[in-house]
């Protein structure tokens, strides 16, 4: 295996990062950029077959905000620490539209040894197996089962948050006897069972589990004390990546080496992805910060990873679960015996000045 080479099921990747989907990636020459620019795999905007899906699209607003809650211009050169929020929605083309392109980039992706992978997200179970089993008749190698959006709550009947195991396993399980080809299932991080709903998943007969979607926040504008962009957002940035290492870490340790993850949700850079494999993943997707910044950003991310396997003298599979397997619970740490005392703000300081 190759330096960079990483296994995902029955999947190998040239590397570990992938172009999540996002509005970057609805047109051809979004995703043949992100291929140009030496990601794995690309997964292409989300499609299904409700029409208010790609209306919504078309009400989708966006807003970057600074660590004082103030908009700041969406630009490339907008500080690292830039919040994103937004409303987003599904692919604005048909369905059959939709399939034609993304055959035809799948082809172009297998030229230049990377995929560019189906992503379809539930809303009625009989049609997702419909369009299921057309994906895979289309040529398609890949499929992302994405049932894990932010926005069910408020888009009912147009996307699916599965919170329930139960409930999951069955949809899964109903799209896998559809089809043959390598199925990746997209989970919520609305939950405090991702590990019960990645366990899920793999009994289902997922062969990888992407974790964790975007989150659901609310932001008012204290100067005309109204919702930021009208109502509920879709939340993300690099302050979710400790959140989403968690969520790997507990679930490795849940579920054994063996089942592979790909995390998602805070990666901005070659590092991050190093930080989110040490945590147990197996691969990355990166969708907010090429959104932000362009196609250029996976570009610099993989160089930053290539210089840190060189540095360490390890290949990238070498890294998954490092970190997660030394990982211990706080009843197994050292005792430090008052050793609070030496973080707390000394009130005798205050009331001296």
């Amino acid at each position: 295996m190759r330096q960079s080479e990483v296994s995902v099921g029955k999947i190998v990747l040239k590397n570990p990062l992938i172009a999540g989907s996002a509005e970057h990636l609805i047109e051809a020459g979004g995703v043949r950029r992100a291929l140009h620019a030496g990601a794995a795999a690309v997964v292409v905007k989300s499609v299904n077959e409700s029409e208010r899906g790609r209306d919504q699209l078309q009400r989708a607003e966006y807003m970057l905000l600074d660590d004082e809650w103030r908009e700041i211009p969406w630009t490339p050169d907008a500080p690292s620490t830039a919040f994103i929020a937004c409303r987003s929605g599904l692919t604005p083309q048909s369905f059959e539209a939709w399939l034609d392109q993304t055959a035809q980039l799948d082809r172009e992706a297998k030229a230049s040894d990377a995929y560019a992978i189906a992503s379809l997200i539930v809303a009625d179970l009989a049609q997702t197996i419909a369009m299921a089993k057309q994906v895979e008749q289309a040529g398609l190698r890949v499929l992302e089962l994405n049932i894990g959006t932010p926005y069910a709550s408020q888009a009912k009947g147009v996307v699916s948050t599965e919170l329930d195991p139960e409930r999951l396993a069955v949809i899964v399980s109903a799209v896998r006897q559809a089809i043959d080809i390598p199925l990746w299932v997209k989970i919520t991080g609305q939950s405090e069972r991702v590990p019960d709903l990645a366990a899920a998943a793999f009994r289902s007969g997922g062969e990888a589990v992407v974790m964790a979607g975007r989150l659901l926040g609310f932001i008012p504008d204290v100067e005309t004390m109204q919702p930021f962009l009208g109502t509920t957002l879709g939340v993300g940035g690099y302050w979710n990546l400790p959140l989403t290492c968690h969520w790997l870490a507990v679930s490795r340790r849940q579920l054994g080496e063996n089942k592979p993850l790909i995390a998602t949700n805070g990666a901005r850079s070659g590092l991050d992805v190093v930080r989110m494999m040490l945590a147990g993943a197996s691969a990355v997707e990166m969708a907010s910060a090429v959104m932000l910044r362009g196609a250029p950003v996976l570009a610099s991310a993989l160089e930053e990873l290539h210089v840190y396997l060189q540095r360490k003298g390890m290949t990238a599979a070498e890294l998954v679960g490092v970190a997660a397997d030394q990982r211990k619970t706080f009843a197994d740490m050292p005792l430090r015996t008052n050793n609070w005392k030496k973080y707390v703000a000394d009130p005798e300081e205050g009331a001296r000045e």
